[in-house]
């Protein structure tokens, strides 16, 4: 399937290759961090979609900077550092939780990227136009149409089955989230409620507080907002008071002036 001179079966296994070398990665970090296996990311399978995403925007986007390594190496920090922060932030305002946070660490922006996350991305870039992707596609173009057909289609089913499974169980981590902050107010009691709640749900539940342990949830202020509300309700009645005494008190003193001109008269 061919759209705009790209065959997306390609490009879709492409994506599904730098998902798993990023989960790959983010694995074996974990791994020499914490001496234990951890599967890392938002989806079960083995992959993490944000490297994925990275590494296609970098292909399709950066591939003019080719013979300009400076040029690619700051371009790829300025759209990986995007993707970053936009996932973190959307992510945030779905599922009222920090999935993760750079606050600590010098040189971040509102604790969703920092230097020492971002600069790596030059590298990756770098490394996606000029080594990984000349092996990975001519690899891939290889394959003869039946089994490109037949292997693009059935990842294509294995991976939408998992976002909808994943997306159940993250769903599931908002509307906790919610209806906890309905009684607590304290982000820290909000966050190990939560974690007790999946640690409770199945295994797939429990996956996910294992693959973010430092998950922060994000305290939904509705009480705020009702209270808002209420003062700016509040505060309209007054104006609307201040405005119809004005008016009165104007209309009085007309009358008053027209009554002095008649008697004057």
């Amino acid at each position: 399937m061919i759209i705009f001179g790209i065959d997306i079966r390609i490009y879709f296994l492409l994506f599904l290759s730098y998902s798993f070398l990023g989960w790959l990665m983010e694995v074996i970090g974990k791994l020499i961090q914490l001496k234990r296996f951890i599967n890392r990311g938002f989806l079960i399978g083995p992959y993490c979609p944000i490297y994925g995403s990275g590494a296609i925007l970098i292909t399709l986007l950066l591939k003019r900077y080719t013979e300009d390594p400076f040029t690619l190496f700051i371009m790829a920090i300025l759209l990986c550092g995007t993707l970053e922060y936009l996932t973190s932030y959307f992510m945030e305002k779905m599922y009222h939780a920090r999935w993760w946070d750079y606050s600590q660490r010098k040189f971040n922006i509102n604790g969703r990227v920092c230097l020492n996350t971002i600069i790596p991305f030059g590298l990756l870039g770098m490394f996606i136009i000029y080594i990984s992707n000349p092996f990975l596609i001519t690899n891939i173009e290889k394959l003869s149409e039946m089994w490109l057909n037949i292997l693009s289609g059935t990842l294509l089913i294995i991976y939408l089955v998992d976002n909808i499974i994943s997306a159940k169980i993250v769903g599931y981590l908002g509307k906790t989230t919610k209806e906890i902050g309905k009684d607590l107010d304290n982000t820290e009691e909000m966050t190990k409620k939560v974690r007790e709640i999946l640690t409770g749900k199945s295994v797939l539940h429990r996956r996910l507080i294992n693959a973010y342990p430092k998950i922060q949830i994000i305290r939904v202020k509705i009480k705020e907002k009702k209270d808002k509300i209420k003062r700016q309700m509040e505060e309209q009645k007054v104006l609307i008071k201040e405005s119809v005494k004005k008016q009165k008190d104007e209309l009085k003193e007309k009358i008053e002036n027209i009554k002095e001109e008649k008697k004057e008269n």
